[in-house]
């Protein structure tokens, strides 16, 4: 099927790591099984929010931070086809879930943050402290900040969630047992019209946009 004629098969409010699985074998060969896996992932976070906002890694950010150390820059599927895992994860989910107009920017989600209260920021100094000695770790938990100069942005890395499902498997650490608090990513992030299939531009977008 040609390139053109894919994207017109695939809607972004029909899609799930299974059908996001699909357009990969259609665009790439391969079995549905060599990318269920990375396409899961990228929607796990749909056990912690039931709308769009969940698409909190679904930006650049999670994909060279979290997805490609995890998964590693390139798969071979059951073809035998070396298969890019950044174009993967670009073009077979992030694109597709927002029509093929956009891929939001970390920053464009930050921007749905509230400010952070004064209990969220001793949360995220106890957990930072819980990594102590522990550069690597520390350096991902900071990076949010990093990446948009928001300090709300740390609530992306600093929750009971992304210690316990995110940290373990990229550092083979054990899970934080003890409670961190409760996971506010969602609670505190308002929904914004971009999040909804790519229903309107986010910020990053209108500003390509306004250049072109």
């Amino acid at each position: 099927m040609p390139s053109s004629q894919i994207g017109s098969q695939f809607f972004a409010s029909d899609m799930n790591p299974y059908t996001h699985a699909e357009l990969s074998v259609r665009r790439r060969g391969g079995l549905i099984e060599d990318y269920y896996a990375i396409h899961s992932f990228l929607d796990s976070t749909k056990e912690l929010c039931s709308d769009n906002r969940h698409r909190i890694l679904h930006n650049h950010w999670a994909v060279r931070r979290i997805l490609i150390p995890l998964f590693g820059p390139a798969l071979v599927n059951s073809d035998g086809k070396c298969v890019n895992l950044k174009d993967l994860c670009e073009q077979d989910h992030l694109l597709a879930d927002y029509k093929n107009r956009f891929i939001p920017t970390l920053g464009d989600f930050v921007e749905a943050f509230e400010e952070l209260s004064a209990e969220e920021k001793q949360q995220i100094n106890r957990i930072h402290g819980l990594y102590e000695g522990r550069k690597d770790i520390q350096a991902l938990l900071m990076s949010p900040l990093t990446v948009t100069g928001q300090l709300r942005s740390l609530r992306i890395t600093h929750n009971q969630w992304f210690c316990n499902e995110i940290i373990p498997r990229l550092f083979q650490v054990d899970r934080q047992l003890e409670e961190l608090g409760p996971v506010t990513v969602f609670d505190k992030m308002q929904f914004r019209p971009w999040m909804d299939n790519g229903r309107e531009l986010p910020r990053s977008a209108q500003k390509i946009k306004a250049l072109i």
